[in-house]
């Protein structure tokens, strides 16, 4: 019995010759248990700091008879085991040997991971990654993404044998710098092994390539590099210019639905998909045009501005890594505008949010729909060809100059039922393209409004 009352053995147990140490002192060392073994016996293998609190160890002997001798030493000893004047609760392991088990980085296969040190994404490109290591033997795939950890890269050779000449060879080392770019002091390579054997490359980019299937399909973005980062005049990285806009949205007093979002962002050209989810808590949207070249334009234009007066849901833009959004359901978060599908139309949901403040309507537009006779149900009524002699809405001068857009190509669709107040500016029917001057929302930062109506937009 030890000083403390608790057992320092378990009699019952089966001898092995690894033993079993317990209530050690904080990171008890090899160096520590050996000399507390070895006048026993000859010590070939240790495992240190085990267990939740890294207070026990295991220590192998060569022969079971060194084992029984120390554990029959203590156990009839009235001085019990101390390391650094704590004692130490010693029996036999269930085990007859210590395994020290490999992580998956240590176990060789012949696909590697690379951590590459000092860059971000793009600063390194996939070409210089395959030129880097092909020195080494055939490189089937490669595949770059960005962890945590940084910018990573799998790499897939034919065999372990090539993988592990290649490890061996660049693990710690630098890419020579004549192959990065100017702004990159240095680019530290650190490579383990990875658990995969295949990887699978659905695509040939400049984010993955597949040197052993010619037939794989491209994207565009491997050609027109449209993704790969710029530097600026001021020798800063120029954002990626996609077609699809992020739209952060802050200050949420009112609700910003699809069509809301539609309304604000036709303007500027044709809107294809619109997706709204929330994230970190806050609601954002993705907007998809056709062109990189729509999206600039209404990047530019839409930055900062606020959907509703009174500085509520200010937009804050950036480009997206997409390219085309997989629309899948017609909700009131996601909208699919290249399926002229009229039987999809339905009633959205209402939004949590409070109802919107009424915003301002031309009285041209209000007049000649409120002229035309009752249509059925469902239908929408034919344009009236008059209406092009009739005054029409023009924005703001000084607004955004030179923002003059052609009329629009693309078809034209029926609007929703909306709650009241759910969005900005409230569809009438199918308009005509003659008609873009006068559904232009006012884009101006402090533009004057109709006594007691909110501009469209406002800081």
């Amino acid at each position: 019995m030890s000083t403390s009352g608790q057992p320092q053995f378990r009699y019952t147990q089966t001898p092995s010759k690894v033993i079993h140490l317990r209530n050690l002192p904080w990171e008890c060392g090899e160096e520590e248990l050996i000399e507390l073994c070895q006048p026993f016996g000859k010590v070939v293998n240790t495992k240190c700091n085990v267990g939740a609190n890294k207070n026990q160890a295991f220590v192998e002997f060569t022969e079971l008879s060194h084992a029984i001798s120390m554990v029959s030493y203590y156990a009839s000893s009235s001085e019990p085991a101390q390391i650094r004047g704590k004692t130490v609760y010693i029996q036999y392991s269930n085990r007859h040997e210590i395994v020290h088990n490999k992580s998956p980085g240590d176990v060789p296969g012949n696909v590697l991971l690379v951590t590459m040190e000092g860059v971000e994404a793009g600063d390194v490109s996939i070409d210089v990654i395959h030129l880097v290591f092909s020195a080494f033997g055939f490189v089937h795939k490669i595949a770059t993404f960005e962890k945590a950890a940084g910018f990573q890269a799998l790499i897939q050779f034919s065999d372990v044998e090539t993988a592990s000449a290649a490890r061996t060879q660049l693990d710690g080392r630098s890419i020579p710098s004549y192959l990065l770019p100017e702004h990159v002091k240095s680019c530290n390579l650190r490579i383990t092994y990875s658990a995969h054997t295949d990887l699978n490359i659905k695509f040939q980019s400049h984010r993955s390539r597949d040197y052993t299937n010619p037939y794989l399909p491209v994207n565009p973005t491997a050609i027109e590099g449209i993704m790969q980062p710029a530097l600026g005049p001021d020798g800063k990285r120029n954002e990626p210019e996609s077609n699809v806009l992020l739209a952060s949205i802050e200050n949420m007093q009112y609700a910003v639905t699809v069509d809301a979002l539609h309304t604000v962002f036709s303007a500027f050209g044709p809107v294809q998909k619109i997706a709204i989810f929330e994230k970190n808590g806050g609601t954002q949207a993705l907007i998809q045009y056709p062109d990189i070249t729509t999206a600039a334009v209404a990047k530019e234009a839409l930055e900062g501005h606020c959907i509703y007066d009174g500085g509520y849901c200010k937009l804050h833009l950036s480009y997206s890594r997409h390219t085309d959004l997989n629309i899948k359901a017609y909700s009131d978060k996601s909208r699919d505008y290249t399926i002229p599908n009229p039987s999809l139309i339905a009633t959205q949901p209402s939004s949590g949010h409070p109802a919107a403040p009424p915003v301002w309507q031309n009285p041209a537009m209000s007049a000649a729909t409120s002229a035309q006779a009752p249509m059925p149900g469902g239908q929408v009524p034919s344009w009236d060809q008059t209406m092009n002699a009739r005054p029409g809405f023009v924005s703001a001068s000084g607004s955004f100059p030179g923002q003059n857009f052609a009329p629009p190509s693309y078809p034209q669709y029926s609007a929703a039922a909306m709650p009241v107040g759910s969005s900005p500016m409230p569809h009438t029917g199918q308009i005509s393209p003659n008609a873009a001057s006068m559904r232009m929302p006012h884009v101006s930062p402090g533009g004057a409004s109709l006594p007691g109506q909110p501009p469209y937009y406002g800081h």
